[in-house]
Parts: structure tokens; C-alpha cells; sequence
């Protein structure tokens, strides 16, 4: 009889942790942005967060941790505990680029994360001031190849997505412009409208309302096909600059560690909230690229990480020996 006491108190033991993992979710999940309200990765958050939170039946709550070039959150994500409970959105910069442009890192994109899946792709767009003179990408790229060292380009600082996108767009014309660091993409994207430096790379959302206005000017989006929210604008492709296709993803990631029932239960939350019509069209409607579904999986997501990490630490290591202007104004918004 103590023999079967004994037995059925260890069952009832090793029993209890999976029933309390069955319960979840039984709190708000905390979503972590890493970078400041309004910038294209915490829109992206609140759309898709908003409709799993109701699949999930909790709420969820973004919080925007702003630093480093989104290093600061995803750091401390990777040092929560895997309950599932604290999620961040991370993007490109902090999970594909940040090994390349912080040699120091203290995380890795691989090994402390539980990828969960894609959300959205955010088109790179090539922009100039208005009255740059060339017409259109073709004479852009053959007015780099001539005169880039008397140009300054812009970018949101080290390892944000204008500057790793641009580090590629340089290489691949053979641009040596110098390089204006701001603390976000707002103050950058003031001065190029303002005229006070010449070209920039940047994700479609934060670059709509300025090139319909034609405050500045579009050379091309880095795309396939042409996107719906700029239709007049020609792909890369088009422009003849095919080797210049690039996205800035946004993908959901949770502590290594985190429980397999979990991961499953925040995928599927997310692959109902993509194939949701209003969600979706307020994606699209924000520029944002939705094609590439095999990274919606876990798996998926995995496998593009793996291709981007090393692919951006090759862009980067020839980036280092770009001139630098010193770091203007502060908005860590990216």
C-alpha cells in the first residue's frame, strides 16, 4: 500500500507541470518591441497582436524597450524565463544584422531564441532629395559610380535597417558616400526632406506619406513586384539593379526554452491573425510585404535567420571601413 502511495504521489508530481503548461495562457503575455512606439516594428506588433490576443483569450501588451539598436530588448528577452509569457517582435536588425554590427553581442539570434514565425516583410525603398539630379535608378547608380564621395547618405545608426540595407545597396553599386548616423530614422528622414544630406535606405512604411507628397524623391523598392501602397514606383529589377532586393522582416521570438505546446499555440494565434482580411489589409495597406510563408512556420523562421545572419555579417564587414559623420539627433524610432 506505501509502494502505491508513493507511486501515485510521484505520478501526480510529474503530472502537475504539464497540466499548468495546458492552462496557458492564464495572464497577458507582455509583446516586447525593441524600439520606441510609432516606428514600422511596434505598428507591426499592435496589428497582429491585437487579433492573437483574441484567438488566445489574453490580452497582450507591448511594451517598447528602445536601445542599442534593438539589442537592449532582445537581450533581456533572451533572460526571461521561458513561460511563455514575454515574446518580442524582433526584425532583421536585431535577429539577422546585430551579430555583424556588434561584435560583442551578449545574445545569440540562434541559440537563446525559440522562433515562432514571421509576421511581415517591410520593402526596402532607395530615396534622395528631391532635386538630386538623377531622374531615375539607372543614372542614380552611374552618378555613384562618378561622384558618391561628394554625397552623404543617411541612416538611423549601426545596425538599424537603413543602415545594414544601404551597407548592401553601397556594395553592390561601389558607392563611397559619407555615411551621417542619426539616432533613428524620424531625424534622418527630416534632413533628407530638409535637403541637408542626399540618399537613404528605408522600409516603405516610414517613407509613403513623404514620396506621394514628393517631398523626396523614389528611385526604386527593392521587391519582386511593384508594391500596392507605391504602384508608381519601378522594383529594382525593373530599374536595373536585380541584385538589390531586400526586406526588413519582422518575426515573433521567445526565450530558448519555451515549451513546445506554447510555441505551437503562439504560431497558430499568428498564422490565424495573417490570414484574417482586415489584418491583412491593414498590413498591406502600410506597404507591407506578406509573400514569403514558409517562414511563417517556426521552422521557416528558423531557416531565415540561418541565411541572414551570416549573409549580413559578410555586408557588414566591408561596411566598416565606410566614412562616418558623428551621430545626429535622437529618435529611436526604426
Amino acid at each position: 500500500m506505501r509502494r502505491m502511495l508513493t507511486t501515485l504521489a510521484a505520478t501526480l508530481a510529474l503530472a502537475l507541470p504539464a497540466a499548468g503548461r495546458a492552462a496557458w495562457p492564464d495572464r497577458p503575455i507582455t509583446l516586447v518591441v525593441p524600439f520606441a512606439a510609432g516606428g514600422p516594428t511596434d505598428v507591426v506588433a499592435r496589428i497582429v497582436g491585437e487579433h492573437m490576443s483574441r484567438t488566445l483569450g489574453q490580452q497582450i501588451i507591448v511594451e517598447n524597450v528602445a536601445g542599442a539598436g534593438g539589442t537592449t530588448a532582445s537581450l533581456r528577452v533572451a533572460q526571461t524565463p521561458p513561460d511563455g509569457y514575454t515574446i518580442e517582435m524582433g526584425h532583421m536588425g536585431t535577429h539577422g544584422a546585430a551579430p555583424g554590427a556588434y561584435p560583442d553581442l551578449k545574445y545569440d539570434p540562434l541559440k537563446d531564441f525559440e522562433p515562432i514565425g514571421l509576421a511581415a516583410g517591410t520593402p526596402i525603398v532607395v530615396v534622395a532629395r528631391k532635386d538630386l539630379a538623377p531622374k531615375n535608378l539607372k543614372e542614380f547608380v552611374a552618378y555613384l559610380k562618378t561622384s558618391s564621395e561628394k554625397l552623404n547618405e543617411a541612416h538611423a545608426g549601426t545596425g538599424s535597417v537603413s543602415f545594414t540595407t544601404c551597407s548592401l545597396f553601397n556594395s553592390i553599386t561601389g558607392a563611397k558616400p559619407t555615411r551621417v548616423a542619426y539616432r533613428g530614422t524620424g531625424p534622418a528622414l527630416n534632413d533628407l526632406v530638409a535637403g541637408q544630406v542626399d540618399y537613404m535606405c528605408d522600409q516603405i512604411v516610414n517613407l509613403v506619406p513623404q514620396i506621394q507628397a514628393g517631398t523626396i524623391k523614389a528611385y526604386a523598392v527593392a521587391l519582386p513586384e511593384r508594391s500596392p501602397a507605391l504602384p508608381n514606383v519601378p522594383t529594382t529589377k525593373e530599374a536595373g539593379l536585380p541584385e538589390f532586393e531586400v526586406t526588413a522582416w519582422n518575426a515573433l521570438f521567445a526565450p530558448k526554452g519555451t515549451p513546445k505546446d506554447i510555441i505551437q499555440k503562439l504560431n497558430g494565434a499568428l498564422v490565424k491573425a495573417l490570414e484574417d482580411q482586415n489584418t491583412r489589409k491593414r498590413l498591406l495597406d502600410l506597404g507591407a510585404d506578406l509573400s514569403n510563408k514558409a517562414a511563417v512556420s517556426p521552422d521557416g523562421l528558423r531557416k531565415l535567420v540561418e541565411s541572414e545572419v551570416p549573409r549580413w555579417k559578410k555586408v557588414l564587414a566591408s561596411a566598416g571601413t565606410s566614412k562616418e559623420a558623428p551621430v545626429k539627433d535622437a529618435d529611436p524610432k526604426k
